[in-house]
């Protein structure tokens, strides 16, 4: 069975390694998953979305010269409809409306909350490794 660019195939995961999974494709042959091709959004680690022996449907992006096979699962999945741009523009307007009405004070308070715990955090980190403050060295 030739493997074209385009076609979506259904696959068994085969293995997997920090930047992506090997999914064994009909006929044998094998493609990689690349990290960034496994979900919509940001994957940070992968083992949360897939485990070996786990059937997927994936979409063949390339076929190198060398065999390679680059594969994509969130290409696959049948994407929505999309709207039209009147519609669209509605509903975007609808939703920065539903977002504004937490105000920009909390938003804000809320921001700088966080920036201070983790900027306190770091600075409780990088002082212990390097010996408190006015530590001398000698």
């Amino acid at each position: 069975m030739s493997i074209e660019v385009g076609s979506k195939l259904q696959g068994k995961v085969t293995g997997i390694t920090h930047f992506g999974a090997f999914v064994e494709l009909p006929g044998g042959s094998t493609g990689l998953v690349h990290i960034s091709e496994v979900a919509d959004n940001y994957v940070k680690d992968i083992n949360e979305h897939l485990t070996v022996g786990d059937e997927v449907l994936v979409k063949v992006l390339n076929v190198e010269k060398d065999g390679k096979i680059g594969l994509s699962i969130r290409k696959a999945k049948d994407q929505p409809p999309k709207q039209s741009h009147s519609n669209h523009r509605h509903s975007n307007n609808n939703r920065m409306n539903e977002r504004t009405k937490e105000s920009f004070e909390s938003k804000m308070n809320r921001f700088l909350k966080d920036s201070e715990d983790r900027l306190a955090s770091l600075k409780r980190n990088t002082e212990s490794k390097r010996g408190g403050r006015g530590a001398r060295r000698g």
